[in-house]
């Protein structure tokens, strides 16, 4: 699949650059996003390396294993190939889980992780497997519970009720979901997306022995990894754990109810929501305290936290190195067609048939680029809110569609690239179906209650 978007991508930019007489952008284009691409990857081989390594920690600790065995009846309808107790389970439970609050710079690295671990369930490599595909596209359809950037770029310029779009990101968000779910679901079934060497290599080996050679070839470090520690955590362990629950439950109170500490209300507009103050206390503490909590644990099961944070941080050079060609190829082919000028024709060819719909014609170019590129989406949605207000109701479903739709073909190319995925399947399709549910979600329930 990407291969032929890729193709499609560079040829239509040539074409229609050389029409427009825009040749020198997309040259330019292309450059832009060769650099944009190692810039992105050099900024996350620290965060990578960071929480590696806590993943390091929780997985000695058994931690991981025990959140993945606390969800087991849901992640494994979402994911029945997937052992129950496999660290893969966990992985994408806290990625998801930094998703919904709106970690970026911790849900890439836990959603690379995730990847890597089912990587080694996969019994082709090269070609998604069915629980990739399904995860990438709950990746790019992730329950936002508040758009934190969205909601920033409300209130600074102005706007009243910036909160407002909470509500209806989250639901827009909640139909991307369920679409990008079912959607996953359907598309694997179908015949069009089964590789052919799938049918050739059942017929040479079962599956069983298929998977156990996957695991044997698997080539990341966690062969070190011994059978999670049974034993309970040490008494001390167990009461610093309390004291750290306790410390950071108060500060989530004073963040959420500064009334009762006699503290002052917060004076950016965007919190001045109690849902809003209580989201965005779990988005400031939920970092600094998986970093206490995890390290605090492994130590109490008698784990070694420093020696082994610094093995899972070493990991963070592979995965990087990984990335890097699948970024640059894809950025290239994303920076030439956005300098030729084809969102912009995209739009004009549209219109037309939108505008009977009740299309905002504003919300076009916004929603063409949002699975193209987050900064050049950011772009426009800025000029959206100060070029018709920031509580024109236009702005806000704009702000609702950046806050319920995802970069797709950006987390295809580094999810897949950081595992050398090259036959994606029907993950791009179910991506983008995702995408297309929350715009007309984000329309449809902003018309309907702002």
């Amino acid at each position: 699949m990407l291969n032929y978007i890729w193709l499609a991508l560079v040829l239509l930019a040539v074409a229609i650059g050389g029409w427009n007489g825009q040749l020198k952008d997309v040259t330019g284009g292309a450059l832009d996003g060769a650099k944009t691409a190692i810039t992105i990857a050099l900024g996350l081989w620290g965060i990578m390396a960071l929480w590696l390594g806590v993943m390091r920690l929780a997985e000695r600790a058994g931690l991981v294993q025990r959140i993945a065995y606390g969800l087991r009846p849901l992640m494994r309808r979402l994911f029945p190939e997937v052992p129950p107790d496999h660290p893969a389970m966990g992985s994408m439970l806290m990625n998801m889980a930094a998703n919904m609050l709106g970690l970026g710079n911790a849900a890439t690295p836990l959603g690379l992780r995730a990847m890597r671990d089912l990587e080694t369930l996969n019994p082709r490599p090269g070609i998604a497997s069915n629980a990739m595909c399904t995860f990438l596209a709950i990746n790019t359809s992730s329950v936002q519970l508040i758009p934190a950037t969205a909601i920033a770029i409300l209130a600074a310029a102005g706007s009243t009720r910036p909160t407002a779009i909470v509500g209806t990101a989250f639901f827009a968000t909640l139909c991307a979901a369920t679409i990008a779910i079912l959607s996953a679901k359907f598309f694997e079934r179908l015949a069009f997306f089964q590789p052919r060497r799938e049918v050739r290599e059942n017929k040479e080996a079962k599956p069983e022995s298929k998977r156990e050679a996957s695991i044997a070839a698997e080539a990341f470090d966690d062969d070190t990894l011994p059978t999670p520690p049974l034993s309970r955590p040490a008494p001390w362990g167990m009461v610093a754990l309390v004291l750290l629950a306790v410390f950071f439950l108060m500060l989530f109170a004073r963040m959420v109810m500064p009334d009762l500490f006699r503290l002052p209300m917060p004076t950016d507009p965007a919190l001045q929501n109690a849902f809003a103050r209580m989201v965005n206390a779990l988005s400031i503490l939920a970092i600094p305290f998986l970093l206490s909590f995890f390290p605090i644990y492994a130590a109490a099961r008698g784990i070694k936290v420093y020696d082994e944070f610094v093995e899972g941080a070493k990991e963070a050079f592979n995965v990087i190195m990984r990335i890097i060609p699948f970024l640059v190829t894809m950025l290239v082919a994303i920076g030439m067609f956005k300098g030729a000028g084809g969102i912009d024709l995209l739009t004009k060819m549209l219109s037309p048939i939108l505008t009977p719909l009740h299309f905002p014609t504003d919300l076009l170019p916004l929603a063409l680029m949002r699975p193209l590129s987050g900064s050049g989406t950011l772009a426009l949605l800025t000029d959206i809110v100060h070029r018709l207000g920031p509580d024109n109701i236009v702005s806000l479903t704009a702000a609702t569609i950046y806050g319920s739709t995802e970069t797709t073909f950006y987390v295809a190319a580094v999810y897949f690239g950081a595992v050398g995925i090259k036959q994606t399947r029907h993950a791009i399709p179910a991506g983008l179906l995702a995408d297309l549910t929350g715009v007309i979600a984000s329309v449809i329930i902003c018309r309907a209650v702002l």
